[in-house]
């Protein structure tokens, strides 16, 4: 009884079971550890690129 009413309530609304979420939730994935692979390497580089840049101000102001 239950899943007939469901089943009618999808065909009403136009609910059809789908792969969407699915594919929403593997992109959400890849881009949070896209996210925490950014985070880390800035981390470990961020004293070594402000260094860098500290020392192009100090040339580009010097000169």
């Amino acid at each position: 009884m239950i899943t007939l009413l469901a089943a009618r309530i999808r065909m009403l609304f136009g609910w059809r079971d789908s792969e969407n979420g699915q594919a929403l939730i593997e992109y959400s994935l890849i881009m949070c550890l896209i996210v925490i692979v950014v985070l880390v390497t800035l981390i470990v580089l961020g004293n070594q690129v402000r260094n860098t840049y500290c020392n192009i101000q100090g040339a580009v102001i010097g000169a």
